[in-house]
């Protein structure tokens, strides 16, 4: 491909407004929202506008005239849209790793009712260290074991008689690798387990459907929709730096057992004051504390950009530019880099929304490379021990940048510019 190749790619792109939402620094390409979603231009108005306008003047009266109370839900809601949720069944509150140990809890009192005869938790060993330490903690709290599998492959087989829960993140955060939601779901309740998803590399990049298009009434052991389901809001979502996440539950568990976080945020009715806990029904007893507004304020038009995508064709359309957008980077990089190999999957089904690289033969050229494209403007990530992580947020790149980003990694390589002292200074985070 040439540049011109690119630059009509873009010219003919039904999505290229979607890039005017956003308050991209000039001379940057920014391939890392899909660890922090880039700024979109009207959140810093409607952030002043709740801080002077909904708490400067209206007080605390804006819990009920300016409608904080019911922002959880509100913003839950337009979330269920890109990840084939129904209204109601979703929530946005707390952080990711707070939202795992709610439903991971959840899960455990749901199987130590139903079948206290499976007592392990499955995962992948390279999955996001975060849902690793919860599970491990709840394993060592309730008395369940922890297992790890080193291979996607090896998942089915760990599906036994002793599985109680499959716990997976949708898209394996350091090689890109995406699951089949829907077949391992299927596989882990025809085993008799339940099925728990972490969407923080997926939700607003690639497709999601929760509820699988099924009806009430299908047995649960021949579903395909996941049991619960937690994702991050400051990613692909485009909320902000440590933007509230999400929790969501299957209608047929909503309404079973308390999670353990019982704040009052999560009772039937909060404003009784009343000293014993009684858990609201449904998703609203997912919820803890206070809703932090200023925050929610801000994901909602993080939100907001990725819903403006409807009418150009959805989350569809953003996962087809995204396959597009992956696939021209790592072909320009598979021609132009010969000493770096591919860590995410080539086949389009298996793979998410970013591109992961490595240097086998000299694994300290990772983190020094991704410093040196940041010297030039192009922003991606290092994840140890060897990775160069770019990721690819549809709704803002352009082919272009796909593109001028795979040369300028070429001529980092080719002039030796990682090798320069300042980057290879390891900085507190990378």
């Amino acid at each position: 491909m040439t540049r011109d190749d690119a630059l009509a790619l873009d010219a003919h792109d039904p999505l290229a407004p979607l890039r005017e939402l956003f308050a991209l620094p000039p001379g940057t390409i920014y391939l890392d929202g899909n660890s922090l979603g880039v700024l979109p231009k009207a959140t810093p108005a409607r952030v002043a506008e709740v801080v002077t306008g909904e708490w400067g003047s209206g007080l605390i009266g804006s819990w009920n005239q300016a409608g904080w109370i019911t922002l959880p839900q509100r913003v839950g809601d337009k979330i269920a849209r890109l990840v084939g949720a129904a209204p109601g069944e979703l929530v946005a509150a707390d952080s990711t790793s707070v939202n795992l140990y709610k439903v991971l809890a959840a899960v455990l009192a749901i199987v130590r009712a139903d079948a206290p005869q499976r007592t392990r938790i499955v995962s992948e060993r390279s999955n996001f260290p975060t849902d690793l330490y919860i599970a491990e903690s709840l394993a060592a709290e309730r008395g369940f074991e922890l297992v790890l599998v080193d291979t996607p492959e090896a998942i089915p087989a760990a599906l036994d008689e002793r599985c109680a829960v499959l716990m997976l993140t949708h898209v394996n955060y350091r090689t890109g690798r995406l699951h089949d939601m829907a077949a391992l779901t299927r596989a882990a309740h025809a085993a008799g387990a339940l099925a728990v998803w972490d969407l923080a590399h997926s939700a607003g990049a690639v497709l999601v459907e929760l509820n699988a298009g099924e009806a009430d009434f299908v047995d649960w052991r021949t579903s395909k929709s996941p049991d619960f389901a937690v994702g991050c809001g400051y990613k692909f979502l485009n909320g902000g730096p440590g933007a509230p996440a999400f929790v969501w539950a299957h209608r047929r568990h909503a309404g079973r057992f308390a999670q353990p976080l019982s704040g009052w945020m999560g009772h039937a009715a909060p404003f009784e004051f009343t000293p014993g806990y009684r858990p609201a029904p449904g998703i609203a007893r997912y919820l803890c504390g206070t809703p932090a507004i200023l925050a929610l304020a801000a994901l909602e038009c993080g939100v907001d950009t990725v819903l403006a995508a409807e009418p150009l064709g959805g989350m569809a359309a953003l996962r087809a530019k995204s396959l597009a957008l992956t696939r021209l980077f790592a072909d320009e990089v598979r021609a132009r880099c010969p000493q770096l190999v591919q860590v995410s999957p080539e086949a389009d089904a298996e793979r998410g929304s970013q591109v992961c690289l490595a240097a086998r033969d000299e694994p300290a050229l990772a983190y020094a490379t991704v410093q040196a494209l940041i010297a030039r403007g192009v922003i991606g990530d290092f994840r140890a021990p060897d990775i160069l992580r770019f990721g690819f947020t549809p709704l803002y790149l352009r082919h272009v940048d796909a593109f001028d980003a795979a040369v300028q990694l070429a001529e980092v390589l080719e002039r030796g510019e990682w090798r320069r002292p300042e980057f290879n200074r390891r900085q507190a985070v990378t």
